[in-house]
């Protein structure tokens, strides 16, 4: 029943996401080729550096999927760029994944859960979503339970997750995956069409915005 309604959540968000790309009215902001135009534009973490974020959610089979593109892209992304993985949060459901994405950053142990969290999601039909649960799955990685315990109970990861709720709404992420480029463009499977496309895209508005700020 869970996975039913994240299936049926997903799909309505990607609908959202399409309708608004195609009356060029989702989050106030004109198209580009591929993109639109956060408005007002976000600030970023350091001015001298070309700020991406991924906006992403374990439930989602989109992102699943387009993990493959993104790595193969993190692999050569310019000295210049800062990449930035942030869960979507739009409800409890995906408040639960984001938290143990936090945990996992808190305990360094992200590129060692990242991608095994997808499959346990994703293939493996696995719920994670309750404390015991997600102390298993970090047991199974290596992580102590009372390590996980005191992570998750933590204040910085209570913090990071109350920063998450609504944040996609700034910049007007309506649905995952989304790439943000720089605080100012936003790039979806509505705008860019296909996941090769929202890399190249996104390449395009990093050289962009490279060469704006010599």
């Amino acid at each position: 029943m869970i996975k039913a309604l994240f299936a049926l959540l997903f799909v309505s968000l990607f609908q959202t996401s399409a309708l608004a790309a195609e009356t060029g009215k989702a989050g106030g902001a004109p198209e580009g080729e591929g993109y639109e135009l956060v408005s007002p534009p976000q600030p970023t973490g350091d001015p001298s550096k070309v700020e991406v974020i991924e906006f992403f959610w374990y439930g989602c089979p989109h992102c699943y999927h387009f993990e493959p593109e993104l790595n193969a892209w993190l692999k050569t992304k310019p000295a210049n760029v800062v990449f930035i993985r942030q869960p979507a949060v739009f409800n409890a459901h995906w408040a639960a994944h984001a938290k143990a994405y936090f945990t996992a950053e808190a305990l360094g142990v992200v590129d060692k859960l990242h991608a095994d969290f997808y499959d346990a999601i994703q293939n493996k039909k696995r719920t994670l979503e309750s404390e015991d649960d997600l102390a298993k799955f970090f047991a199974e990685h290596g992580v102590k339970e009372e390590d996980f315990h005191k992570a998750y109970k933590s204040f910085a990861v209570h913090t990071k997750l109350g920063q998450a709720e609504g944040l996609a709404a700034h910049y007007g992420v309506t649905g995952t995956p989304a790439l943000i480029v720089n605080g100012k463009y936003r790039i979806g499977g509505a705008q860019a069409k296909t996941f090769a496309n929202m890399i190249a895209v996104t390449r395009k508005l990093i050289e962009k915005e490279s060469a704006a700020a010599k």
